[in-house]
């Protein structure tokens, strides 16, 4: 399914998408750049899965906020600004990945790193096992006080792990987990089945729990 930037869709009257709008028309500079730094390492992230290089990615996200603050007369309010933002931001995408002749389309098979198993084998008891199947050891409880698990190295470390997640993985949890956009926003946007979004999810999800885990287990030692 191909979502074009230009279809007018954003958030109903009243709610917080519609405030930012009326203050970026109102050339509210502050209000845009909040919004750009909300939203900038998304997308770059997503713009990256689509064309060759960091460079391009980072060229498509400005030709996206242009697009942005030119369309703003023609977003109209028919679900979130954010996924105005994306759906122009992906097709810029898509059309500068075709021109670099390295498109690949994200409904496309799974590559094989998205096909293994989303936990370490190793960590379950093997076949022939009394209890095959079940955890060797079981993950470890994370009781340490809110702060750490908000503290400036954990998030380097889950920010490191989500940028090195395989294409298609890092732009559904960025598009579900860092910009809060729902399931079927997703799937409409990306032109996935629901199935292919759940799966993607959650193996991006499990590398990510991985890391968050071995932090913990190294901080608990």
């Amino acid at each position: 399914m191909e979502v074009r930037g230009t279809v007018p869709v954003g958030p109903a009257p009243g709610t917080e998408g519609a405030r930012v709008v009326q203050a970026l028309r109102a050339g509210d500079e502050a209000a845009f750049a909040d919004l750009v730094d909300r939203m900038a390492p998304a997308m770059l992230a997503v713009a990256a899965g689509h064309v060759p290089s960091r460079t391009v990615a980072e060229e498509v996200v400005q030709e996206t906020w242009l697009a942005v603050l030119t369309g703003l007369d023609r977003f109209e309010g028919r679900s979130s600004l954010r996924t105005w933002v994306f759906a122009i931001l992906l097709n810029l995408a898509r059309s500068r990945g075709v021109r670099e002749r390295r498109s690949v389309p994200f409904s496309s098979a799974f590559p094989e790193d998205e096909t293994g198993p989303t936990v370490d084998p190793s960590r379950f008891r093997p076949p022939g096992d009394e209890w095959p199947g079940h955890w060797a050891t079981a993950p470890r409880p994370w009781d340490l006080p809110e702060p750490a698990l908000l503290s400036h190295e954990v998030r380097t470390r889950l920010r490191a792990a989500l940028d090195a997640l395989p294409p298609r993985q890092r732009t559904v949890v960025h598009l579900r987990d860092v910009q809060g956009l729902e399931a079927d926003e997703v799937c409409a946007l990306l032109g996935i089945e629901p199935g292919n979004q759940r799966v993607l999810l959650h193996r991006g999800r499990a590398r990510l729990r991985q890391v968050l885990e071995d932090y913990m287990n190294e901080a608990q030692a």
